[in-house]
């Protein structure tokens, strides 16, 4: 499938701000913390929905580096989510032959979540269905601001030479740097912005902000919000002829 056809049908790298877990729970009466567990488990069926959608790679924004901000019992609240999750969903992934890869700043997290984020990269190594990227202690300024730092060091160290950097040699030091660029983001709740996420990536992405709660995400929702983005056309800066 050429390029044009592959646009024409749909996108292949879809990432979602997942918002409005929290506001969700407010509106039922029940902590913050009950919103996003519920939202957890929108997120397998997200990925499971994926194959049927066309979606080969979908990259969920988990934990911003503005996140920490929140009161001490919802990020440890957060955290355990996660941890829960990746002991939970491990084989389930696995049997799905979904990949799973973590980026944002993965020091800043505890050891005990590092190793299981490690684990969870190993086991799916091989898997070649889905390519799931979610991102935790993740901003798309940090992110650039750390690889501004590593490709600095190569310059220093004689590894690169200054004249050669161009828009091609940054996203090599991305996080993001085995992944395509996304073609589709989605940020539900309502909000529309972007949230310092995945600011580079996303240069030529279409946007799809809408109003549903990441609760009430839905693989129905899904598909209408991947039917919308079809029938946009993307002409990269160029015209139609």
């Amino acid at each position: 499938m050429t390029e044009q056809e592959h646009i024409r049908r749909g996108p292949r790298h879809v990432a979602i701000i997942m918002d409005g877990n929290g506001r969700w729970a407010t509106m039922r009466g029940r902590p913050r913390l009950f919103g996003h567990h519920a939202g957890a488990k929108r997120v397998r069926e997200a990925v499971e929905a994926c194959p049927d959608l066309g979606v080969k790679y979908l990259t969920i924004f988990g934990f911003s580096t503005e996140n920490w901000k929140r009161t001490q019992i919802e990020v440890a609240g957060l955290m355990s989510l996660f941890k829960r999750y990746i002991q939970k969903e491990a084989r389930a992934l696995r049997a799905n032959n979904v990949r799973v890869r973590f980026i944002g700043d993965r020091p800043g997290l505890d050891e005990k979540l590092q190793s299981l984020m490690d684990e969870l990269e190993e086991v799916t190594r091989e898997c070649d269905g889905t390519n799931l990227t979610i991102a935790l202690n993740y901003g798309g300024r940090d992110e650039v601001a750390r690889a501004t730092r590593r490709l600095a060091e190569d310059v220093a160290a004689g590894r690169l030479d200054p004249a050669s950097v161009d828009e091609e040699t940054l996203p090599r030091y991305l996080d993001t740097h085995v992944l395509p660029d996304p073609d589709l983001v989605i940020r539900t709740s309502g909000e529309a912005r972007i949230s310092n996420f995945l600011l580079w990536q996303s240069a030529y992405a279409e946007y799809e902000f809408i109003d549903t709660l990441w609760p009430d995400f839905t693989p129905k929702v899904f598909g209408e919000v991947i039917q919308s983005y079809m029938n946009r056309d993307r002409r990269f800066g160029g015209v139609k002829a």
